[in-house]
């Protein structure tokens, strides 16, 4: 569960110096940093397992999501704009969020579904109705999420009877069915996938040339080349 969380610190890294390479708009560099800030948060808690880190888990949930739905939102608009009402609403959500956060995980279950969900209907309206021909991303990025999430329940669920089960099985077996890792690698991979819908379409928009590569033929990055010149 500690070691998973390396799957939301490598490759946003490597999207961050990307970004900062082809000179995009620092909103997705913060984006890249807030999904490797998750990661390294949750790896504190799972090596620590204190209420402490548990904060430093679950409060970049949040902040990162914040920063999703600010680009999200924020993508057919002219380069070098800013949205002072929506920033303002989503950094008075964060405070909210870290003034109220209960030892209640309901709670915090709740602020970040909401987030997701806004995430997610405005993902559906960009493949469906703006850029049709990304639903391949879009939908890939929405399913490995809620496979997690669908992982991360049954994990919660059946803990006790998986933990008996895994018992009886040999050592290796027993590792690819903790449950609760695969909810760390594929809502990983489902957030960082997002970043690459969003990015796509901010580019598009922007008249760039965003091109999706595999590194080793494997993990997805997004090369973006300038507009051509007239």
């Amino acid at each position: 569960n500690t070691v998973s969380n390396l799957i939301f610190i490598l490759p946003p890294i490597y999207g961050a110096i990307q970004t900062y390479k082809d000179g995009l708009e620092k909103r997705y560099l913060a984006a890249y940093l807030c999904l490797t800030a998750v990661g390294l948060g949750s790896w504190c808690f799972h090596m620590t397992l204190k209420y402490e880190m548990q904060l430093l888990d679950e409060l970049p949930m949040i902040y990162s999501c914040c920063v999703f739905v600010y680009c999200l939102y924020e993508c057919f608009k002219y380069k070098n704009t800013v949205n002072y009402p929506l920033l303002f609403l989503l950094i008075t959500y964060s405070f909210v969020v870290s003034f109220l956060n209960l030892k209640e995980p309901v709670f915090h279950q709740i602020m970040y579904g909401t987030l997701v969900s806004i995430i997610v209907l405005r993902s559906v309206y960009i493949v469906l109705w703006v850029y049709p021909w990304l639903r391949g991303l879009g939908y890939t990025s929405l399913t490995v999420f809620l496979m997690g999430f669908f992982l991360w329940n049954v994990d919660n669920i059946f803990c006790d009877k998986l933990r008996a089960l895994r018992e009886k099985m040999p050592p290796v077996v027993g590792a690819v069915t903790q449950f609760h890792a695969w909810w760390h690698i594929l809502t990983g991979l489902g957030s960082y996938l997002h970043i690459l819908l969003s990015l796509y379409t901010r580019t598009l928009f922007l008249k760039h040339r965003p091109k999706v590569k595999f590194v080793f033929g494997i993990w997805p990055v997004l090369l973006v080349e300038p507009p051509k010149k007239l």
